[in-house]
């Protein structure tokens, strides 16, 4: 009955979002609420441990809203300068043929948008770019969300790995769960490129055949490896909060030069467009609010060159600036709130990747030589867009933690969370390695954020591989991938790229267009990780 009661909130939320259409800022204040209720009624839970914890999770959520404010200034910064207007002209003439197109602009630059900002600019940055290339809208959104997936998951300078990691609070090894989640979703990552493009000729080709992707099978590959190598590299070396950030911005131009050079590119030209008819459509490419102000390409691209810089040597311990930026002048400590020691939270705001983003930003104003019009409409927009993804953060992070903590007063039944988990683990450890990744795509598909995926059920896949004897680190790795993957499907982007484009009324025949590729990719991560898990463990 408990473990029953326990999953409520979350049905509700699955309930409120897919079938009331509610944005995730009204249902998870709602989930929370609910959560309250139930902690008090059933678990004996007193206000006071209530009240402790939704500030706690308030607060958890701090460290992460940093860093999504600080990388959608620089994006809207580099629009509102005209930066993001040069980055999209230096893709147009490497080559005319749409499928290498789709895999340098959809799969690599995507890739480095997602990496650097993340929540929802990538698909609605790249698509308008690949229409203007003469790609029709509806195909240029399919391949958009299908290839807004494998950067996710160190996305946003490894927000979602982040997020899980302060949820367990040092339960984990994160150097473990960062290497399980890269290396698996490295390895799946390489067949991405091709999967798109089998997606895109198949669908929307002429032929309505794999032929045409059979033929670009070697570039798409090479442009897999490529990416996935680095990433898995960075990781290893440096950190996962820019393995997808240095992984995209170091392939993408060797990618860029390989296909200017013709290296694996097909001698046949297979384009949606007649070569000489190729456009720039300059309505779609305004469609995404990039303005055009004469920033050459080395200074668009330079904000990013500094903040890969600036992460990558206050990242490596032998440079001593990450144990500096940690101690305690640096860090502001909430030591046991209302008295439960469980309940301890240390914003690192020296440390924290959204900070340099913020420095980078006004640094770019200058660089750029803003005017006040330009730098106000940046901030505005981007207060205006991070003020929707607080709302469901914080809420839905609180009501987590109040799952996880509601066992403090002593009623007798253990949490919520571990009553949910001890319903879960009987399915058995070969079956939940299955489920596992398809939880994290549901919550995904339906709050449009692995981060918010993350934030619902990080703590509850940790209980329930605790209790089947399965190694943690590799689970998490299957909820964080599964929430990456959950973006070719999920409702708010297919809304935003739709609109976007100006195409609204096909988000349905946008998500059935991604579907298959979506099950294909989770369940050749499922293979890999199991593989894993057989082998490893």
């Amino acid at each position: 009955m408990y473990a029953l009661l326990a999953f409520v909130p979350i049905i509700l939320t699955i309930v409120l979002m897919t079938v009331f259409n509610f944005p995730a800022k009204k249902a998870l204040p709602i989930a929370w609420l609910l959560c309250c209720i139930l902690g008090v009624v059933f678990w004996k839970t007193s206000i006071k441990t209530l009240f402790a914890c939704t500030i706690y999770g308030f607060l958890s959520s701090l460290d992460v809203l940093v860093i999504i404010f600080g990388a959608i200034i620089i994006m809207n910064t580099l629009k509102k300068s005209g930066g993001m207007h040069a980055i999209n002209r230096g893709f147009i003439s490497i080559t005319k043929d749409s499928r290498i197109q789709a895999i340098i602009i959809g799969f690599l630059f995507e890739s480095f948008l997602e990496a650097a900002a993340g929540f929802g600019t990538p698909a609605a940055l790249a698509a308008p770019i690949l229409v203007s290339l003469g790609f029709p809208a509806i195909a240029a959104a399919t391949i958009a969300l299908i290839y807004d997936s494998v950067a996710v998951s160190c996305g946003a300078v490894g927000t979602p790995i982040i997020m899980s990691l302060s949820l367990l609070n040092g339960a984990v090894d994160a150097n473990l769960m960062a290497t399980w989640t890269v290396i698996s979703n490295g390895i799946v990552g390489i067949l991405i490129p091709f999967l798109g493009i089998a997606v895109l000729t198949k669908v929307f080709g002429k032929e309505k055949s794999f032929r045409p992707a059979l033929e670009v099978l070697p570039f798409a590959l090479f442009a897999g490896v490529t990416f996935s190598t680095i990433y898995v590299i960075i990781n290893s070396l440096v950190s996962f909060e820019f393995a997808s950030l240095i992984g995209s911005l170091i392939s993408l131009p060797i990618v860029m030069l390989a296909a200017k050079k013709g290296f694996l590119v097909p001698k046949k030209v297979w384009s949606f467009r007649d070569n000489d008819e190729v456009k720039i459509d300059e309505k779609t490419i305004d469609a995404a609010s990039v303005e055009n102000h004469g920033i050459s390409i080395v200074k668009a691209w330079l904000p990013y060159v500094i903040i890969a810089i600036i992460l990558m040597i206050t990242r490596i311990d032998a440079l001593g600036l990450k144990a500096i930026l940690q101690k305690s002048i640096f860090v502001i400590k909430f030591d046991s709130l209302f008295g439960i020691p469980e309940l301890t939270y240390n914003f690192k705001w020296a440390y924290l990747p959204g900070t340099i983003f913020l420095i980078v930003a006004l640094i770019t104003h200058l660089l750029h030589k803003m005017n006040h019009r330009q730098i106000r409409e940046a901030w505005v927009l981007t207060f205006k867009q991070v003020g929707n993804a607080t709302i469901a953060l914080i809420f839905g992070v609180a009501f987590v933690q109040i799952m996880r903590y509601s066992y403090i007063n002593d009623s007798g039944n253990p949490s919520m969370l571990m009553s949910m988990a001890e319903a879960l683990s009987k399915v058995g450890s070969i079956a939940y390695v299955v489920i596992s990744p398809f939880i994290g795509v549901l919550e995904s598909f339906i709050s449009g954020s692995n981060t918010v995926s993350n934030v619902l059920f990080t703590t509850l896949q940790y209980e329930v591989a605790t209790k089947i004897n399965i190694l943690p680190e590799a689970i998490l790795a299957l909820q964080i991938n599964g929430g990456a993957i959950g973006n070719m499907v999920c409702i708010n982007n297919a809304v935003a790229v739709c609109a976007t484009l100006g195409i609204m009324g096909s988000e349905g025949k946008l998500i059935k267009n991604n579907v298959i590729p979506m099950i294909i990719y989770t369940l050749l991560l499922i293979i890999v990780v199991g593989m894993g898990i057989f082998l490893l463990t």
